[in-house]
């Protein structure tokens, strides 16, 4: 059966190379690897999203330890509008700069076009930032200042 290429495993066509068959990875070396090779579109998106919310977070924060402290401010206790803006905010930006920053495959033609899943790629990914960044903002930053 010289002719058969899975009893020789030196074959080009056969899956199984001179060295053995490819080493299997672990789940957290293929997370890994996936997280160093991301698109950079994607990761510009997500990074506008994560910069938005951390720069408004730190906005909320503030205002937040400032009333805590017993400061009066014009207009009274507003951190549930504050709150509310911040999530808006974030949600739009993420929204508005993936569906600016990652246009959908080119394909054949020459210029890549946008759609409105881009923008819902953005909205779906800006809410677990925006989530996580006002729980460290409230949760684990606000107890050190006050």
């Amino acid at each position: 059966m010289a002719g058969d290429p899975a009893a020789n495993p030196a074959s080009p066509s056969s899956p199984v190379g001179p060295a053995g068959p490819p080493r299997r990875r672990s789940w957290a070396e293929v997370r890994w690897r996936q997280f160093r090779n991301a698109p950079r579109p994607v990761v510009r998106a997500v990074l506008s999203s994560l910069i938005v919310a951390s720069v408004l977070a730190a906005a909320y924060l503030a205002y937040d330890v400032a009333l805590s402290r017993g400061a009066q401010l014009p207009g009274g206790d507003l951190r549930v509008l504050f709150v509310a803006v911040v999530i808006v905010a974030v949600l739009v930006t993420g929204s508005v700069v993936t569906y600016l920053v990652v246009p959908l495959p080119k394909g054949s033609g020459e210029r890549g076009r946008r759609s409105a899943w881009s923008a819902a790629l953005g909205l779906f990914a800006a809410v677990p930032i925006c989530y996580l960044v006002l729980v460290v903002a409230s949760q684990i930053l606000k107890p050190l200042f006050t």
